[in-house]
Order: C-alpha cells, then structure tokens, then sequence
C-alpha cells in the first residue's frame, strides 16, 4: 500500500473512536515526539509522561471533529499548540492533570512564539528522521544500516570500510542509496501529514 494512502487513512480513521487500532498507531506515532519536546523543555520524565497522557487524551476528543484544511495550518502546527499548551499548563497549575487543554486550532500559545516554535520544529524534524530510519531498518539489510549509522554519527568512509572489509566505493554507494531513500520517506510523511482532508481518498 502507498505510503500516502497509509497516513492519511490514520489521520481520517482516528476520528471513529471505535477504531482503536487507528488511535494505538497514531499514539505510537506521536507520543515520541511529544515525550521529546516536553523533555528539552526542562520537564522531568516522569512529568513528560504526564503530559503525554493529557495530550492524548485531550486529541482523543478534538479529534474526532477536527478538520483539516489548508487554511486552517499544518497537522504539525496544530500539535505543536496543544503540546505547547500542555506543557504551560502542567508548569502553571498544581493539579495539571486535572486541567482540560484547550485544543481549538485558534488555541494561542503560552509562552511567546520564536524560542518555542524553534524547539518544536527541531523536534518535530527529528521526529520524522527517526520514523524514516525506523522503515529503512525494517526494509535494508542489517550491514548496510549499520554501515549508514557509522557514518552519520561521524565515521570516516575509509575507517568504516575497513570495519567491514569492503570497499570504500562500496560504502559511498550504501550512504547515497539510504540516504536517498530517507530522503523520499520524510519527504512523503510530511506530504501526508499536510494533506488537506478535502483531497484525501476513502
């Protein structure tokens, strides 16, 4: 199944409360990302797990009449808010848990814009590479991630060549098909996150 059809039939199905293998993935999908943020916010762990859950249950509600549109924003912006708006509140209040959020796509944001929005948009692209890596670990032979992830993390191609006893043209042709392919899958997850719901197919 494409790839496109996949996001936006979750984002669509997790409206039907009945569908609770949509909600599951879409909460396996977002809570890293949400579990993220509220830690380089300076929120402790245990606390950041809270706000996940107040997020979660907060989305389980508006999202089932949530509708997106391109003239509403992104899909990313609009989390990014209630996110932003949880971890105001859970800061603000002595019984956070307690306190609903307000999850409208209008909701304004706490704790001024720029610094915020520049941490979310961090997180939230290193949301995307790690689900792309995710698939490219499930799809590429074990060597060849093992390979790509050496050199991401600052391997010299000569150094990881010889690691595996190959060839360093070999290892350059490994990073440019992954990386390529990681290209096209944060590419298409952004497309299908934005997707407006006008245009989306049953």
């Amino acid at each position: 199944m494409d790839a496109d059809v996949t996001r936006i039939s979750l984002l669509s199905r997790v409206r039907d409360g009945s569908d609770d293998a949509a909600w599951a993935e879409f909460e396996n999908r977002y809570r890293d990302l949400i579990l993220r943020y509220a830690l380089v916010r300076g929120v402790q762990h245990a606390d950041a797990d809270d706000i996940c859950q107040i997020v979660m249950m907060s989305l389980a509600t508006a999202l089932r009449s949530f509708r997106y549109s391109s003239e509403r924003g992104r899909f990313r912006d609009y989390l990014g808010r209630v996110v932003r708006n949880a971890v105001a509140r859970f800061r603000s209040r002595p019984n956070p848990i307690a306190v609903g959020l307000d999850i409208g796509v209008e909701a304004t944001d706490s704790e001024g814009d720029d610094p915020v929005d520049l941490l979310w948009e961090r997180e939230w692209v290193d949301h995307h590479y790690r689900l792309a890596l995710r698939t490219v670990r499930a799809t590429f032979d074990h060597r060849s991630v093992e390979i790509f992830e050496h050199l991401v993390n600052g391997k010299s191609v000569a150094s990881v060549a010889a690691k595996h006893g190959t060839t360093e043209q070999a290892v350059h042709k490994i990073k440019q098909r992954i990386r390529a392919r990681m290209e096209e899958l944060v590419a298409a997850q952004v497309r299908e996150e934005d997707e407006p719901d006008e245009t989306r197919s049953e």
